[in-house]
């Protein structure tokens, strides 16, 4: 069987007929309708909340906040109809801020930019990077009952009303994106987002990614209920790319509602778990912080003391915003947890990296990374072996594994839900 790698700088892969267990995507043909009609659909009929128009009364001022260049949402479908509603309510345009939840990443460029939201609502619309890592643009909220400090951006609290706009996928760190994740960790500071992706990484990623309800996904909520984020509008999109669903109104209802929508469209079933998962990233493939996706799905589907074959294009590297994962490699949870507690370690965002990966690559599986952007010296201290091309990946597997091992080949392994 040739297996397409969605890369053109990567070419085709052959996998023997006997040792293929079968090729897995997220589902298709899952578009419900037209797309216009989706989202007036999700303005008209909220979830868990008033309609905007509603909410909004004696209101004044709007903070708009927007999923950054790694999330795919079709904000150019939503920011204007969201708009035109807030001028029904009677929000003025320059009581309207309109923010880019970055988390930990990097800046936007100005191409991504464009192509997030149209040259020509940039030209009528000023948009703010979230400066996460400037702790003279955050503002100290206190902390959680589990003992979250709440640093986030100072604009969320020199406005009226929040509203996040975003997209539900199968998340690591909190089960699915979308709902109070465009606060935490859209737009808190490091320390916020480091102690609740190090909880994250107490768990098994079995045990938070796709599981709507979990404890993180509870502290994100908390997290964002505290900043005050009042309405959600959350896409779910199927493989293509085109609307499956949008939900809209109280950010813990309207996304657990979208939640279940995006469960069905990325789940594929597996029979089994298998000695060897060959995933790509697609569609995160920036840099590893992001392409690592890939790993986290391969998670759920490879065997105790199998192979993983990630591939990914990662043309700028390891992580421009993280270069410690570099200097300190993947590792097992005991030890970062160890590095943690004496202090070596300081950044628990990276330390939750380090980990969510480790567990994969350190404490269940091999790791070999077919990848462009990361030199084989690069990738080897990070703890993967090292292959030129997809071809050599397999055959180094197979090595590993012995000739009858069964290959899983997980498509889209950025968003894929591989479910045993």
């Amino acid at each position: 069987m040739e297996i397409r790698i969605p890369y053109p700088e990567i070419g085709p892969l052959n996998v023997p007929d006997e040792n293929l267990l079968g090729i897995f995507s997220p589902s298709t043909g899952t578009v419900g309708g037209n797309e216009e009609q989706i989202i007036d659909e999700a303005f008209i009929y909220p979830i868990g909340a008033p309609p905007l128009t509603q909410m909004l009364s004696g209101r004044e001022s709007v903070l708009i906040v927007v999923d950054d260049y790694t999330r795919s949402t079709p904000v150019q479908k939503i920011l204007p109809r969201l708009i035109k509603e807030l001028g029904f309510a009677g929000v003025k345009k320059d009581a309207m801020k309109i923010l880019v939840a970055l988390g930990t990443h990097r800046l936007m460029t100005e191409k991504e930019m464009v192509m997030k939201f149209g040259v020509d609502f940039l030209r009528q619309h000023s948009i703010i990077n979230h400066p996460w890592w400037d702790l003279s643009q955050l503002s100290y909220l206190g902390e959680t009952e589990r003992g979250t400090p709440i640093f986030v951006n100072r604009l969320a609290k020199e406005v009226d009303c929040i509203i996040g706009i975003g997209q539900i996928v199968p998340h690591r760190v909190s089960g699915f994106s979308g709902g109070g994740n465009i606060i935490q960790p859209g737009i808190c500071g490091e320390e916020t987002t480091g102690k609740t992706h190090w909880l994250s990484a107490q768990f098994q990623g079995r045990e938070i990614l796709g599981k709507i309800e979990n404890p993180v996904k509870e502290e994100i909520e908390k997290v964002a209920q505290k900043v005050g984020l009042t309405w959600i509008i959350n896409t779910i999109q199927d493989v293509s790319g085109r609307l499956a669903k949008v939900v809209a109104g109280d950010l813990v209802h309207a996304y657990r509602a979208g939640a279940s929508r995006s469960l069905e469209i990325f789940q594929s079933r597996l029979p089994k778990e298998t000695d060897i998962v060959l995933v790509d990233s697609h569609p995160y493939d920036s840099d590893l912080w992001v392409a690592a996706k890939g790993i986290y799905a391969a998670e759920l589907a490879v065997k105790q003391g199998g192979v993983v074959i990630l591939i990914t294009l990662c043309p700028e590297g390891v992580s421009p915003s993280h270069p410690e994962v570099l200097d300190l490699g993947y590792q097992a949870f005991g030890e970062v947890d160890v590095k943690v507690r004496q202090g070596m370690i300081r950044k628990l965002t990276v330390a939750a990296h380090l980990v969510h990966v480790g567990r994969v690559i350190r404490e269940k599986a091999r790791g070999i990374l077919v990848c462009p952007g990361i030199s084989k010296t690069e990738t080897e201290k990070l703890g993967f072996l090292y292959a030129q091309e997809p071809k050599m990946a397999l055959e180094m597997a197979f090595a590993l594994m012995g000739r009858d091992a069964k290959v899983a080949v997980l498509q889209r392994g950025g968003e894929i839900l591989p479910v045993v």
